[in-house]
């Protein structure tokens, strides 16, 4: 996870950018913000807070990374940040540009300039491209401070008090933004990302058209792929080559779960061994990441490091549930042993062995 200092913030470029589906336009500034200690503050905690994950992107062009206007303004920033307001009018147009859909929200776009953060290990500087797309309302209480109580003054005094309604932006709700670290600059850099208003296909357009991003290929990217394939094949693939039970299907679930949790690496054959056992199961696993990989277009590591995030986030998925009817969900978190299959003459039923009721 990057590590930033609270003085992190080098420059700040501010630009309102409209829908152009509907000919809003833009407005473009011509310098930078003036940064006081107190709203450098408040800004690094309104760009960087919602940034926890560790999924990261590259931006990306299926011709060439030029031919991503993002990737070359940002080539420019980092090469030399003299022209940076020019540069940030650009990202400016990009945006606009990508704004094409008549239901995108216009909003403030922030352009800044991160210096001296760590990221992996390594000492690099960062770009920060944020949209703030709603405006909320608060109340601003203005009162008369000359006539303010002291300890020795009068605590009858009168004041004189109103209430202002004003809107601005929460800064504990960023709506979208992007970090984009030097590094790995061939590649196209490192970004991580978020949309906290993508609720609709119209919505995508931050990632897909205006960034155009793929996603990085690391250790959760490895680890987030292997486990989405593997449920795919438990789930999908193996109820139509073997006759498995949902209680088999939930234990393998969980044991394939705990293996990732338990192991600071991951390797295929071992897996396969200790999580299927079966050899006629093994081979059938293994016939189908060849599949998934051609299917959906990724590439799986039979070796790679685990990413602890990647198993915390995907494990959520991964619950062995038994949905009986509209009656009963059974939730398989242990031994497969403890619970058994059948049917007699009031239909069919599931055994469950315990210990304890709680």
């Amino acid at each position: 996870m990057p590590i930033f200092e609270s003085n992190a913030i080098e420059q700040v470029a501010l630009h309102r950018v409209g829908n152009q589906a509907t000919a809003e336009g833009y407005i473009l500034s011509g310098e930078t913000l003036p940064l006081t200690e107190a709203l450098q503050d408040l800004f690094v905690r309104y760009f960087l807070s919602p940034f926890k994950g560790e999924e990261y992107y590259r931006l990306y062009d299926e011709e060439s990374l030029e031919m991503n206007n993002v990737y070359k303004l940002c080539c420019n920033i980092f090469e030399d940040r003299k022209h940076f307001v020019e540069d940030s009018r650009e990202l400016a147009r990009c945006l606009y540009e990508a704004s094409a859909h008549p239901n995108i929200k216009g909003g403030d776009f922030f352009v800044v300039y991160f210096d001296n953060c760590q990221f992996e290990g390594q000492t690099t500087d960062a770009i920060g491209l944020f949209k703030a797309e709603h405006k909320e309302q608060f109340l601003k209480v203005v009162h008369d401070h000359e006539k303010w109580s002291t300890a020795e003054g009068d605590p009858n005094a009168d004041a004189d008090f109103a209430v202002e309604i004003d809107k601005g932006i929460n800064i504990n709700k960023l709506d979208k933004g992007a970090l984009i670290f030097n590094i790995e600059q061939d590649k196209g850099f490192v970004v991580s990302v978020v949309d906290n208003t993508n609720r609709s296909l119209d919505a995508a357009y931050w990632k897909d058209t205006f960034l155009r991003l793929v996603q990085r290929e690391d250790d959760y990217y490895n680890t987030h792929s292997e486990l989405a394939a593997y449920k795919q094949f438990v789930t999908k693939e193996l109820p139509q080559q073997f006759e498995t039970s949902k209680a088999d299907q939930a234990d393998l679930l969980n044991r394939s779960v705990n293996y990732f949790k338990q192991n600071e690496s991951f390797d295929v054959q071992q897996f396969a061994e200790e999580v299927i056992a079966q050899p006629d199961v093994i081979e059938s696993f293994k016939q189908y990441r060849e599949q998934y990989q051609q299917e959906n277009e990724v590439q799986l590591q039979d070796q790679f490091e685990i990413s602890e995030s990647a198993v915390k986030k995907q494990s959520r998925a991964f619950k062995g549930v038994i949905k009986l009817d509209k009656n009963f969900h059974i939730y398989v978190h242990g031994d497969r042993d403890l619970i058994e299959k059948g049917e007699d003459e009031r239909g069919k039923f599931y055994k469950v062995y315990y210990t304890e009721e709680q």
